[in-house]
């Protein structure tokens, strides 16, 4: 029985509890109840959330015992405190504990308590910056969706949690649970931790189902040739006016826009794998290596070899 605590502020954020739908999951498919949650607070009883809503708890104190904490973040971490009692615990709690994780702005707490001294984090992309300055013995990573520095881990914000989440169950019962639990949460895509917080379909913000649906087309036949003709028709458009279209819903060129798809991608598959440069620019739609590397230092300002040696640094 791996036991799990969520460690609950006031006005704690909502979306931090989704996470538990991960573990719920992971049980019934590994068959078994391998783990077991409880939610804590300073002083225990109910705790009220962000939206007013209020969740029972136990009462966490320096002798209270998890495998895994989960911290969880508020709204504003920028104006919230923490009692030294609280951080008192959390050191001791963290110390006996398998991992301790600062879910979305939750690090702010394990960065207080001291726990992220010296180690890498992330946590929601509108405070990173706010991280690193109130905090700069933190090696901060801002464009992360989660980080495993163990036994610490922490998240970006909001549905990076699950991703969070899902890496947790792997680690702990195999790659066939955790894509397994995935599939029933009905996530588009697991996310390994080093994928960028913002993703690029996002960035485009097409504001018409046509549009959307030529750009989900293209993500997901990044290898073949993706010209004008062949989005028009996922479309359902005329090349020229699907350009036209194109061009005024996202602000730039449908070519641009392939272009930037096929870097996330390549990014994410120089970041989590060990492929060839040669095997990722074929995978992605990139002509060849050295077009990959044309693009990279267009888009990020480095080149491949650079961001894998990055990668591999920083684990």
């Amino acid at each position: 029985m791996h036991r799990i605590g969520y460690l609950l502020p006031t006005g704690f954020q909502v979306m931090a509890l989704a996470t538990q739908s991960v573990f719920e999951l992971a049980n019934l498919v590994a068959g078994e109840r391998f783990y077991e949650l409880a939610c804590y607070s300073a002083s225990g009883g109910a705790v009220t959330a962000a939206l007013g809503t209020t969740l029972q708890t136990r009462s966490y104190t320096a002798r209270s015992n998890a495998d895994t904490w989960m911290v969880v973040g508020v709204i504003n971490p920028l104006a919230a405190q923490c009692a030294p009692e609280l951080l008192h615990a959390l050191i001791k709690c963290s110390s006996r504990a398998r991992r301790t994780v600062g879910l979305c702005t939750g690090a702010f707490v394990l960065a207080e308590a001291g726990l992220l001294a010296g180690r890498r984090a992330t946590t929601h992309w509108a405070y990173t910056d706010a991280l690193q300055q109130r905090y700069p013995d933190v090696q901060v990573e801002a464009d992360r969706i989660f980080i495993a520095d163990d036994p610490i881990w922490t998240s970006g914000g909001m549905t990076a949690e699950l991703d969070l989440a899902l890496a947790l169950v792997e680690k702990d019962l195999g790659n066939d649970v955790a894509r397994s639990v995935a599939h029933r949460l009905v996530m588009h895509q697991r996310r390994a931790g080093g994928q960028s917080q913002h993703s690029e379909v996002l960035k485009l913000a097409p504001r018409s189902e046509r549009i959307a649906r030529a750009l989900d087309h293209a993500r997901r036949h990044l290898a073949e040739p993706l010209g004008v003709e062949a989005l028009a028709a996922a479309a359902n458009l005329s090349p020229r006016q699907f350009s036209r279209v194109f061009t005024a819903e996202t602000g730039q060129s449908p070519a641009k826009a392939v272009e930037r798809l096929r870097l996330e991608a390549a990014r994410l598959l120089i970041e989590k794998g060990r492929h060839p440069l040669e095997v990722v620019a074929r995978e992605t739609g990139f002509r060849d290596r050295r077009h990959l590397r044309e693009a990279f230092l267009r888009g990020f300002g480095q080149t491949p070899q650079s961001l894998r040696r990055a990668a591999r640094v920083g684990p």
